[in-house]
């Protein structure tokens, strides 16, 4: 028998989960990104090969990490020298997905009153990724380079295990494919293995109520424009 008030609870988890973009300096509980993890780490991978590793960043490591890329990202010399290792988004985007792109892009620069003129502005807002939003926690994921795309699959499922646990515990995320750009820097600041390649970066904290960006919601499509019931 289902029971209804654990359903409630795991779709309003689910349902309320968000991409924040303004966190509070609240600390966060060491204890509670362990927990985090631990129960994150119950997500599926294929034969149990749990591809995942976590680099947990606050205090001075993590200053020491955004104050490099943010320089980077600052000189535009200078960024145009840091490149993806991996195509996140495709090459040649085609609708509808390049319009949905579009779309959350405006929404968030209209709610920050950011015109398509005000390109300095732009600019400095995505330079916000660079600072994890100043949350107090920076999350950064890598793979060892010698699993293929099924352990990326499975690396998703554990991404969205945080973020949900997070928001089961009062927290927020906000997870980052902005960071691939700089993974030269990673790696460098983080002394990380050269078997070990950057998936992404997540931000951790406490959303701050008191800032617009975070009044964003995405619209999604409907089940009947994705899904086709076949029998």
């Amino acid at each position: 028998m289902i029971n209804s008030a654990i359903q409630q609870s795991v779709d309003d988890t689910i349902t309320s989960r968000r991409s924040i973009r303004a966190f509070l300096s609240r600390t966060v509980n060491q204890d509670d990104i362990k927990e985090i993890l631990e129960v994150s780490a119950r997500a599926p991978s294929g034969s149990n090969t749990q591809p995942w590793k976590v680099y947990v960043l606050t205090g001075e490591t993590l200053k020491a990490l955004t104050s490099q890329i943010i320089a980077a990202h600052n000189d535009a010399e200078v960024s145009k020298t840091h490149l993806e290792e991996y195509n996140y988004y495709p090459v040649k985007w085609i609708a509808p997905y390049v319009d949905r792109r579009r779309k959350i892009g405006w929404d968030l620069y209209s709610l920050l009153g950011l015109g398509r003129e005000n390109k300095s502005g732009m600019q400095a807002q995505h330079g916000r990724n660079f600072v994890f939003f100043d949350a107090p926690v920076g999350l950064i994921f890598t793979i060892d380079r010698v699993m293929e795309q099924g352990s990326w699959l499975d690396y998703g499922m554990f991404l969205q295990n945080i973020m949900l646990a997070a928001r089961a515990r009062g927290l927020d995320t906000c997870p980052q494919a902005a960071f691939t750009q700089y993974h030269k820097i990673i790696e460098t600041v983080l002394q990380l293995p050269e078997n070990e390649m950057l998936v992404c970066g997540m931000s951790l904290g406490y959303a701050d109520p008191e800032k617009i960006e975070n009044t964003l919601t995405t619209e999604r499509e409907s089940v009947d424009n994705f899904a086709k019931f076949l029998g």
